[in-house]
């Protein structure tokens, strides 16, 4: 009926679009969308230390995702503005991706692949990934879901109500890598 790789795209699609949807909600809600642009973006890092390292794809492009989720919300939160802030890491991280995959002379990946992708390059391993990564984002939407909706409503409600509201935007922007990192992989093919 259908053929093996189709299958592995439409297994792959529906376990990210379990993740993404909900997350998607909290994207908008909060105006995070750029924020996820330059997380993709700076996961491109990620797939270059991948390369020129012995740390496995999938690793270094949620470290450097997480590690710029961090980075971005503790400067958002000492007062810098957010825009600047994405633009000026995303880019940098991007940059730096490029120039360290070409100080690897022998190594030659078009890296518009990891920004555009492939999905019915998935492979098996791949999908188990993208199904763990994406019921762990669920499962911490879920447990959180009422804390992030309240600070996101109303940070002021959300203090009178004892909800520390830098905390649940860690919990977001650690999510947020969490399914760029797998979407990264799971587009991330050669």
């Amino acid at each position: 009926m259908l053929d093996d790789f189709m299958t592995r795209a439409i297994l792959a699609g529906l376990g990210l679009v379990l993740a993404t949807g909900a997350l998607g909600s909290f994207v908008v809600w909060r105006r995070m969308a750029y924020f996820g642009d330059s997380l993709a973006h700076a996961a491109i890092l990620g797939v270059a230390l991948s390369f020129v390292s012995p740390v496995p794809l999938y690793m270094g492009t949620l470290l450097v995702a997480v590690g710029m989720a961090l980075l971005v919300s503790w400067l958002a939160g000492r007062g810098q503005a957010m825009d600047s802030v994405l633009g000026v890491i995303a880019h940098s991280a991007l940059a730096l991706g490029l120039v360290a995959v070409s100080f690897v002379p022998s190594l030659r990946v078009d890296l518009q692949a990891f920004l555009f992708g492939d999905i019915l390059a998935v492979g098996r391993s791949d999908l188990a990934w993208i199904w763990i990564g994406a019921i762990a984002v669920l499962g911490v939407l879920i447990w959180r879901w009422q804390r992030l909706v309240t600070v996101t409503v109303n940070e002021e409600l959300a203090m009178a109500a004892g909800i520390r509201p830098g905390v649940e935007r860690l919990v977001l922007a650690i999510a947020m890598a969490l399914v760029v990192a797998i979407a990264i992989a799971l587009s991330g093919r050669f």
